[in-house]
């Protein structure tokens, strides 16, 4: 039997047979982003008879960069989808593709596929969709092995140590008062990062406190004098960690390195865990000289290749930027 492709858009209307441990592609992404003020979620799933073999979750949202301008609309998809085991991945996911760049350029003006973990996944389906790849970078930590410590580099050791001694503290925000600050001074910090983009502080407040049961997610504070001076966010999907927000107000709090405690709470909780990978999201295009790549590999991360793919609505313009980048 053929699958046949189904179209959600309200999460109680998803099945309960639709299950799965991609949190990228889960009911409690879609209930998170639903209920966060700008964001549109999009759920395919594809069927065979009554049993779902496969589904692709994308976010639609406004965007806050220079090109495209804020007033556009962007669907984000975070890898390739979950399949049901037996399945041909690469064929269900060509009818998912099919159906969700159809439905999702009607309602957005670029469409773009980022965090793959094969790059070469699919190549010819999204081709025939007419997305262009774009060269792109991924960083991960392999946790399973020598203590995270033993890999960073010498001087990334004596910041943490120094950052510690010198009063800062790390914990975990469990209250809504602790994740309100930590919105605010992540707010302040992305102020001057016109490229980045964060969601409003609805979908931090969800991704701790709506699913007590699961913990699908963590944030991370750093704390001094009883200020937050910095702090990420983590989200645990099959397996494996990822830091998703990162921040610090290192120039204000030098000597505490609020930016370094960060991303070292996020790999050491990690751990802690049971994880065995922790992977850097948007970690960047692969340019000689990128900031935040070079500060993430001095964790003693491993840095590798990857594509990401992007599908604008105007047909002119998704021409022009094919043959650039083809």
């Amino acid at each position: 039997m053929k699958p046949t492709v189904r179209i959600y858009r309200n999460s109680q209307d998803i099945p309960e047979q639709v299950k799965g441990n991609n949190l990228f592609h889960s009911r409690e992404l879609f209930t998170i982003c639903e209920r966060t003020p700008g964001y549109t979620p999009l759920l395919f799933v594809a069927w065979r008879g009554e049993k779902p073999v496969g589904k692709l979750l994308c976010i639609i949202r406004k965007s806050d960069r220079l090109f495209p301008p804020s007033f556009i609309r962007r669907g984000e998809v975070y890898g390739t989808g979950e399949y049901a085991k037996g399945e041909s991945e690469e064929g269900i996911f060509r009818l998912l593709l099919d159906t969700l760049t159809q439905t999702a350029l009607s309602q957005c003006f670029l469409i773009e596929f980022r965090n793959l973990s094969n790059p070469l996944f699919a190549y010819g389906h999204f081709r025939k969709n007419r997305y262009f790849p774009v060269n792109w970078l991924r960083i991960h930590n392999s946790l399973h092995g020598k203590s995270p410590l033993k890999c960073m580099s010498a001087s990334r050791r004596r910041q943490i140590r120094r950052g510690l001694n010198n009063g800062a503290s790390i914990h975990i925000a469990r209250t809504t008062d602790e994740i309100r600050a930590f919105f605010r001074m992540l707010k302040k910090y992305y102020a001057s990062k016109i490229r980045q983009h964060f969601p409003g502080m609805d979908f931090f407040l969800k991704l701790v406190q709506a699913y007590p049961d699961k913990e699908i997610g963590r944030i991370y504070i750093i704390r001094y004098k009883e200020r937050i001076i910095g702090g990420s966010v983590s989200v645990f999907s099959d397996g494996i960690a990822y830091l998703w927000f990162s921040a610090g107000l290192r120039k204000s709090y030098s000597r505490q390195y609020p930016g370094v405690l960060a991303v070292w709470a996020a790999i050491d909780d990690a751990r802690q865990q049971g994880y065995e990978h922790i992977e850097f999201m948007d970690v960047g295009l692969p340019f000689k000289h990128y900031g935040y790549r070079n500060f993430i590999l001095r964790f003693g991360g491993i840095q590798y290749g990857t594509r990401r793919w992007f599908r604008f609505r105007w047909n002119w313009l998704n021409r022009l930027l094919t043959k650039l980048y083809i």
